[in-house]
C-alpha cells in the first residue's frame, strides 16, 4: 500500500513541477493543440467501428498494466510480444479509418469550408436529380446517384461509361430505366453534369448495417466511407429515398426534402469541414436542416 501512495505522491509532484515550469503562452498553446487533436480523434472513433476496436486495444493495455503490477510472468511475455507489433497491428486494423481520417484532414480548411455558397450548375443539377428521384420513388425504380465533392472519383468513373451530359429529369430517368444497360450501376455527378453512368462502387465492410438494406445502400455507404461524396439512393423495393454522407444513411425523403438536403450539403460550407476558428464560435455556423429518419426498410 505504501508503494501506491508513493507513486501517487510522485505523480502529483510531477504535475506541480510541470505547472511551475510552464512557459506562458507557448506551453498553453501546446496543451490546447494536443487536447484538440485528442478530442477530434475520440470524436472520430466514436462515429466509426474504430471506436469498438480502440476499446479492445485499451483493454489489452489495462491487462498489460495489471500483469506488470502483479508480476504475472507468462501474461507479461504474451502481451509484450503483442506490444512489439502494435504499430503494425494498428495500421492494418484501422486502415479504412486512417484513410478516411487523412482524407478528411485533406478536405478541411483552416478558416472555413471547402464548398462555395452559390453554384448555379450544381443548383440546377440538384433540382433535376431530385425531381427525377421523385418520379423514381413513385415508380419504385432503383437509383444510385453520387455527387462528387473534393475527392476525385476517377477510379470509380473508369468502371463505368462517361456520358458527360447536361442534367435533365428525362436523362436521369433514362439512365435508371430497368431495361437500360447502365441502370445497375451508379451515376456520377461532377461539376453539375451527369458525368458517368454504370459505375461500380465499393461495398461497405461494416457489420452493423440493417440486414434489410440492399446492395445499393451498402454501396452508397461504402462510397462515402472512402470519399467525401454525397450519395442519393432510391430503393427498388420500397421507393424510399435516402441520402448518405460520411458513412451515415438518412432516410425518408421526397423530391422536395431531398433537394433541400442536397443544397445544404453541396452548396453551403460543409459543417464537418469547418475551419479551426469556426469550431470555437468565431465564425458563424449555419445549421443545415436534417431529415427525419422515420421510415425503415421493409
Amino acid at each position: 500500500m505504501g508503494s501506491i501512495w508513493n507513486a501517487i505522491y510522485a505523480f502529483f509532484n510531477q504535475i506541480v513541477y510541470a505547472v511551475a515550469s510552464m512557459r506562458i503562452p507557448f506551453d498553453i498553446i501546446d496543451i490546447l493543440i494536443v487536447a484538440y487533436i485528442i478530442y477530434k480523434a475520440i470524436n472520430f472513433m466514436s462515429e466509426t467501428r474504430a471506436g469498438q476496436l480502440a476499446k479492445g486495444l485499451l483493454l489489452l493495455f489495462v491487462v498489460y498494466f495489471i500483469a506488470n503490477w502483479w508480476n504475472l510472468t507468462t501474461m507479461k511475455w504474451l502481451l509484450s510480444r503483442f506490444v512489439d507489433y502494435i504499430i503494425i497491428a494498428i495500421a492494418i486494423i484501422f486502415q479504412p479509418e486512417l484513410r478516411r481520417l487523412l482524407e478528411h484532414m485533406g478536405h478541411s480548411r483552416l478558416m472555413g469550408g471547402s464548398h462555395v455558397a452559390v453554384n448555379e450548375p450544381i443548383l440546377n443539377c440538384i433540382d433535376k436529380v431530385s425531381r427525377a428521384a421523385g418520379n423514381m420513388q413513385e415508380s419504385k425504380t432503383g437509383a444510385l446517384i453520387v455527387f462528387e465533392r473534393s475527392t476525385q472519383l476517377g477510379e470509380i468513373i473508369d468502371t463505368g461509361t462517361v456520358i458527360d451530359a447536361a442534367p435533365s429529369v428525362q436523362m436521369v430517368n433514362n439512365v435508371f430505366f430497368p431495361k437500360s444497360p447502365l441502370h445497375d450501376g451508379a451515376l456520377i455527378i461532377r461539376d453539375g453534369k451527369l458525368y458517368a453512368a454504370g459505375c461500380i462502387l465499393p461495398l461497405t465492410q461494416r457489420e452493423d448495417i440493417n440486414s434489410q438494406l440492399g446492395t445499393r445502400h451498402r454501396a452508397a455507404i461504402g462510397m462515402t466511407e472512402n470519399s467525401d461524396a454525397v450519395v442519393l439512393v432510391v430503393s427498388e423495393e420500397t421507393g424510399i429515398i435516402s441520402i448518405v454522407v460520411n458513412g451515415e444513411i438518412r432516410r425518408g425523403y421526397n423530391a422536395i426534402s431531398s433537394a433541400e438536403e442536397l443544397k445544404a450539403l453541396l452548396l453551403q460550407p460543409d459543417k464537418q469541414n469547418k475551419g479551426f476558428f469556426s469550431r470555437f464560435g468565431f465564425l458563424k455556423k449555419k445549421e443545415g436542416k436534417e431529415a427525419k429518419n422515420n421510415d425503415m426498410e421493409k
